[in-house]
């Protein structure tokens, strides 16, 4: 009845029940909280049911820091493993322990983290800067993040019952294959990356459409902000990929359920077939990630040198080169897998040319720095760092763009050196200055500073104290994925180095938790005043902090690329005429949203267990609920021009007494 779950499938281990019961004891204390305060409904009308986008992103961003903190519990135990197991000392991990966790920590930080903070920023930014009221499918908007959420919850439930895989982030065959990995492990990476990557499947579609049919009048694509740009390459990138990904698993699947042979050798198959379709995902799926973050360093760049971006056609074309090129570099991720000198030689070229584009960004980037007036907030900060760290992986990332460097740095802490120098300096950089940047916009309030350039301090000192022996660890041959090596191997020293480096990082996450509550509690002290030079050259700036449910009052129209900043300057630029009040038609709240998702993850974890009538119920459901939503005819509403014009009186006042 319960398919393979039983008992023995509860952690037995002290650190994973430790995690489990952590879980399950954070997950009451909300419940008993929610309860005692009677904020149920609250939260089911103004968030679980909500299709407006700056809420959608706020939970977005929410999740994504939590997960954060989840995926960083992995990282310290990983180097506190490392750092205690030379010789006769084993360390506190087993070895399919550790296994997981460093399995965990990659699908956690990609998938769990970096992805929604970076849809959390769409939401948040492209319908204002594009001057829209919403984004174009508010309802796939709502399930989009909901199967996010789900996909985590499946992640995390691996905690609580069964076991997470360990077979590394991409899950390469034969090892994931049922021979290899009989457990449920496999199975709760596979649904868990299918559920949330169908979500962002929808996401990049939505904001695709948004962008291109939603721009307000006189907004043509070489009028749109940098940041605007990088979203559009970015959600093409989502929908060429995504589907990949999708195809991959299932056909791994296929493989671990049925019997079928796609990726073994037995009966015709193949698993370099595999490595070919998850990396034509997964290094786009780099990119992906890093080109918001390269609009956002563009769009703060500007404000804080207090100058038009330098290059914006050149910036533009980058970005477009960039996205055509990450399609076609994938084999550089196995160069030594025996494809030959030929095809080596191809994706190696590929490799080197997309440095050159990226190169053209850097230098935009100072050339805008170049004799600006330079504001020195924590966001500028964050690009200074960005510019520094970015090089240096860019420069590790030429040097293993050589086929026969590559044989030799493949498999070694210099490659796991590598891609955390362009991650966490491109990324989680960009993505934590684009937070700290907008956060005014979204809520009204500024945050603290002092404890934001202490944070950036404790990120950029613990990064290269972390990272920077790996580079020399790589080069002394220690190889990735080890839970113990010989103590005369002499790379303890540098582990434990790396491990005071991810201690120092802690603090930073430590700061910059410690600076949201403490804004939190003096928000009235730190109100985003009209006249402060954070006030920037975009779309966004020129609505009110926080903007009201509908966003714009009369859809702008634009006339130039720095818009506002003209219309701040030139008293006869038409967005000075006097705004006329309509209707506004904006979309109604559903809860099908996250029904929908519900019942996906129903469906999840009855295939994970494979326990037949909980699948069997879970689709049930789901396609209930998709029948409710068809026949859903009231999605929309409008609201009065008299109420409208009530709001804006009262955001006008309010703006008064800032």
């Amino acid at each position: 009845m319960f398919g393979k779950l039983s008992l023995s499938a509860f952690p037995h281990e002290p650190i994973q029940a430790g995690g489990a019961v952590s879980i399950i004891l954070a997950m009451l204390a909300v419940i008993v909280a929610l309860t005692y305060l009677k904020r149920w409904t609250w939260l089911w009308k103004e968030w679980i049911t909500t299709t407006d986008h700056k809420k959608i992103g706020i939970m977005y961003v929410i999740a994504a820091l939590i997960m954060l903190l989840r995926g960083f519990g992995d990282a310290i135990m990983m180097r506190a493993q490392l750092a205690l197991s030379a010789g006769a000392n084993h360390g506190f991990l087993s070895p399919d322990h550790y296994n997981q966790i460093f399995t965990a920590h990659g699908v956690i930080m990609i998938f769990f983290m970096a992805m929604p903070l970076m849809f959390g920023l769409f939401n948040l930014v492209i319908p204002l800067q594009i001057g829209a009221r919403d984004v174009a499918y508010p309802f796939l908007n709502s399930l989009s993040f909901w199967l996010f959420v789900m996909g985590a919850m499946l992640v995390n439930f691996s905690l609580i019952v069964g076991e997470f895989a360990a077979v590394g982030w991409l899950a390469y065959p034969p090892l994931s294959e049922v021979n290899y990995s009989p457990g449920v492990g496999v199975d709760y990476y596979i649904w868990a990356l299918q559920i949330s990557g169908v979500g962002s499947l929808i996401s990049g579609i939505n904001f695709f459409v948004t962008i291109i049919k939603m721009r307000c009048p006189g907004m043509t694509l070489m009028k749109m902000p940098v940041f605007i740009w990088s979203a559009l390459c970015t959600n093409i990138l989502v929908m060429m990929v995504f589907p990949v990904l999708t195809v991959t698993l299932s056909l791994l699947f296929l493989d671990r359920y049925f019997g079928f042979h796609f990726f073994t050798s037995d009966l015709g198959g193949n698993a370099m077939m595999y490595i070919n379709m998850i990396w034509i995902w997964g290094h786009p799926e780099v990119y992906i990630l890093v080109l918001p973050a390269f609009g956002i360093f563009s769009e703060i760049a500007s404000t804080f040198a207090q100058k038009k971006l330098f290059g914006y056609k050149s910036m533009v074309w980058a970005i477009a080169v960039i996205t055509i090129l990450s399609m076609i570099v994938w084999a550089h991720h196995f160069f030594t897998m025996g494809a030959g000198g030929n095809v080596n030689a191809v994706f190696g070229i590929t490799t080197m040319i997309i440095s050159v584009p990226t190169g053209v960004k850097i230098f935009n980037w100072l050339f805008t720095l170049f004799r600006g007036r330079l504001i020195f907030k924590t966001p500028l900060l964050w690009l200074v760092g960005f510019l520094l760290t970015f090089t240096l992986g860019g420069m590790t990332g030429v040097m293993l763009s050589v086929p026969a460097a590559d044989f030799q740095f493949h498999n070694s802490m210099f490659l796991v050196a590598h891609f955390h120098n362009t991650i966490i300096g491109g990324v989680v950089f960009g993505y934590f200055a684009g937070f700290i940047y907008w956060f005014p916009k979204v809520m009204g309030f500024k945050l603290d500073e002092r404890l934001g350039k202490a944070a950036f301090a404790h990120w950029i000192v613990g990064f290269f104290v972390t990272f920077t022996p790996l580079y020399i660890l790589g080069l002394m041959g220690m190889t990735r994925r080890l839970s113990h090596y010989d103590a005369s191997t002499g790379w303890q020293s540098l582990l434990v180095v790396s491990l005071v480096g991810a201690l120092i990082i802690g603090g930073g996450v430590a700061c910059q938790l410690v600076q949201i509550a403490y804004s939190f509690w003096k928000r009235k002290e730190l109100v985003d005043h009209t006249g402060d030079p954070w006030n920037g050259r975009t779309l966004e700036w020129s609505l009110p902090s926080p903007p009201p449910f509908y966003n714009f009052a009369r859809i702008p129209t634009v006339t130039s690329r720095d818009d506002f900043w003209e219309q701040k300057n030139n008293p006869d630029h038409p967005g000075h005429k006097k705004i006329v009040y309509e209707d506004i038609h904006m979309p109604k709240n559903s809860g099908l949203g996250f029904m929908i998702s519900v019942a996906v993850f129903v469906c999840g974890f009855g295939l994970v267990w494979h326990i037949t009538w909980l699948i069997g119920l879970g689709l049930l459901a789901l396609f209930m609920f998709i029948f409710m939503r068809s026949f859903d005819e009231h999605t929309d509403y409008y609201v009065p021009a008299e109420e409208v014009l009530r709001i804006e009186n009262q955001l006008l006042k309010r703006k008064g007494e800032c």
